[in-house]
């Protein structure tokens, strides 16, 4: 194997991004909104999806159904992420919003159990190729001290999406509208917003020496391998996916534990089960981004440091929900999640670029997926599972507090590479 190449640009004090790098995130953000818009909606619309389509029949078919999704997207992540690391990131990217929001669009057409289903295993196949495009697009964009606060930026679109899914559930009640209204129109604006994405897009140049060739263009089973010989992407994978357990649950099951445990209805359970949370985790991914870009300064294990920071914060806030008697205390224990969620979220990208070159950074980031949201999905059907036989939620989110708290000190054992770590700039 030649050797690997690097980041140039991270061994230099060259200039920060200039106005290119700065458009592409901001023409990322509202594919990232639509990405978890698409994917959120649902789980507030539950009772209006399982009234029109009684033969969904029960949560633990539900949880199935969402871990349809989970399984599909995560099996296609590692694919996606070498397409993107080998042909490109731009056209993977439009491609994915193109075809991701004609099934949702499809998605308002559905009658029964299977078939819906079956459209949201192929929104799992098509939403599998963007995230590693789109946040190793921004990491070779931004190779310095704007990492962690562009991948925050473009992180603040996934919460966006989740906060407008959350109001979903009232767009369901509304006689006038309802759930097949929701799915048609979010699916519409996608098709349409591919074509100016497709103009604005670009890639960087690539080197074109030999040795950096022959490593671009090595089988995907060879950038698996190399991958998985790395100790600190291993390390990586354990923190990427241990803390998603409860995230994911948080996601796609709270709109149902907040209508039931404090009797709301529907509506007013999904914007007081998202809104908290997705509030919060803007404001962690700004606060964490700029922190972690601070500390970079000071030591190359800033984005560490603020990323086990953010899983610290799960303990008492997975905690303090599952045993929350009062609607206002759940609240706040929701907001403190967030804001550790973001400071997660927003280094997880910029860790993985400390740890491996930029032409396996899409790949890895979909194996990430690909371990991660295989073990959310698990957790979505486990979860309605223990439901339906009455497990209590503090036992079950004390478990997830203590899986956090493992993800920690797992965090705090990766060692960044030196050669792919951006030099520390006094003016940056």
């Amino acid at each position: 194997m030649p050797a690997e190449p690097i980041d140039a640009d991270l061994t230099d004090r060259s200039p920060g991004p200039g106005r290119l790098a700065w458009l592409i995130v901001a023409m990322l953000v509202p594919v990232a909104l639509l990405n978890y818009l698409d994917r959120q909606m649902l789980a507030v619309m539950k009772t209006s999806v399982m009234a029109d389509i009684p033969d969904i029949a029960s949560r633990e078919n539900w949880g199935f159904m969402l871990g349809s999704f989970k399984w599909v997207y995560a099996l296609l992540s590692p694919v996606g992420g070498y397409i993107a690391d080998r042909f490109g990131r731009r056209l993977v990217i439009v491609a994915s919003l193109f075809v991701w929001s004609a099934v949702t669009w499809a998605t308002g057409y559905v009658e029964d159990f299977n078939t819906l289903v079956a459209t949201r295993a192929l929104m799992g196949i098509s939403e599998a190729f963007y995230i590693p495009a789109a946040l190793a697009m921004i990491a070779d964009h931004h190779r310095g001290a704007t990492r962690s606060r562009a991948v925050g930026l473009h992180q603040t679109g996934i919460y966006a999406g989740l906060i407008i899914g959350g109001f979903m559930g009232h767009v369901a009640d509304a006689p006038d509208l309802g759930w097949r209204f929701a799915f048609k129109a979010c699916g519409l604006v996608g098709v349409v917003y591919a074509l100016p994405l497709l103009m604005i897009l670009r890639d960087p140049p690539i080197r074109t020496d030999a040795a950096a060739k022959a490593h671009r263009e090595a089988s995907a089973f060879a950038s698996i391998a190399e991958l998985m010989r790395n100790r600190n992407f291993l390390l990586l994978v354990a923190c990427f996916t241990l803390p998603a357990l409860a995230g994911w649950v948080v996601k796609d099951w709270m709109p149902d534990i907040i209508k039931e445990r404090y009797d709301l209805p529907q509506g007013s359970a999904g914007v007081y089960s998202v809104l908290p949370v997705q509030i919060a985790s803007v404001v962690g991914v700004l606060l964490g981004g700029w922190l972690a870009d601070s500390l970079m300064r000071r030591t190359v294990r800033g984005r560490i440091y603020v990323s086990a920071a953010g899983m610290v914060l799960f303990l008492p806030a997975l905690f303090g929900v599952g045993f929350s008697e009062h609607l206002w205390l759940a609240v706040v224990f929701l907001i403190v999640y967030g804001i550790g969620w973001g400071f997660f979220d927003c280094n997880n990208m910029p860790i993985l670029s400390q740890i491996a070159p930029p032409d396996r950074r899409a790949t890895g980031y979909g194996l990430m997926n690909l371990v991660s949201i295989s073990c959310g999905g698990f957790a979505d059907w486990g979860f309605g599972f223990l439901r339906d036989r009455h497990v209590p939620l503090a036992v079950i989110f004390g478990a997830f507090a203590m899986i956090a708290l493992i993800s920690a000190v797992l965090m705090l054992m990766i060692r960044p590479r030196p050669e792919l770590t951006e030099t520390p700039r006094a003016d940056a």
